[in-house]
């Protein structure tokens, strides 16, 4: 009789011990569940948002250029942002070529001082579809190359939506044209914006892949 009442009282003992352990995992187990569901939910909900949500996106830099951009330091798009046009534009490989015939054409600092402007910034291939003896002889010629390297300059920051249909003014006194719309752009219908919406401290740089020429 007393050995059954000690088996008895043993098997309680043990019920008990392991009944709070059993709950918890269950608890456990349901909590992380109802987590990973409410994770689940929260990004789905987060990436559903961001992707109907055009203008958060066209916030940021856009176009197939722009993985070429270095993703950190100077010429990285934080980088640029914390620098004047001239200087962050000579920090991004890809703008060699002009950071050279702004240097030539004495328009660093001009550039650098201006105020909330627009910079349709051609690329070195922009540069290399010039034949060779007419980019020297432009490169020779101070008076030419700035009235070339100012029509690329608007006096206003141009969001991606103004150049759906747009007519500005440049730094050279003659008009530009912009039409295009979500990623894709041109200027004067002939070059396209391959990275644009990109800030700098005074400006907003739009890349292109052909240089522009005044009219």
């Amino acid at each position: 009789m007393t050995t059954l009442r000690f088996r008895r009282t043993a098997v309680a003992v043990a019920a008990a011990a392991v009944l709070p352990f059993a709950l918890t995992a269950c608890s456990g187990d349901s909590d992380s569940s109802a987590a990973g569901s409410a994770a689940s939910a929260s990004t789905d909900g987060s990436a559903s948002g961001a992707a109907s949500d055009p203008a958060m996106a066209m916030d940021k830099p856009f176009g197939s250029a722009c993985a070429g951009v270095p993703k950190e330091g100077a010429g990285s798009f934080d980088g640029m942002a914390k620098d004047p046009v001239a200087t962050a534009a000579s920090n991004n490989p890809a703008l060699s070529t002009l950071v050279a015939a702004v240097k030539k054409a004495g328009l660093v600092d001009t550039l650098n001082n201006a105020k909330d402007i627009t910079v349709f910034a051609p690329t070195n291939d922009a540069f290399a579809k010039i034949p060779k003896a007419d980019l020297d002889k432009v490169l020779a010629d101070k008076a030419m190359l700035t009235k070339i390297l100012t029509y690329h300059v608007v006096g206003q920051k141009l969001t991606p939506q103004q150049l759906e249909n747009g007519s500005y003014d440049t730094l050279e006194k003659t008009k530009l044209t912009t039409s295009g719309s979500g990623e894709s752009y041109k200027v004067n219908d002939t070059s396209n914006v391959v990275c644009g919406n990109v800030p700098t401290a005074n400006a907003t740089v739009y890349i292109v892949d052909t240089v522009l020429m005044p009219k």
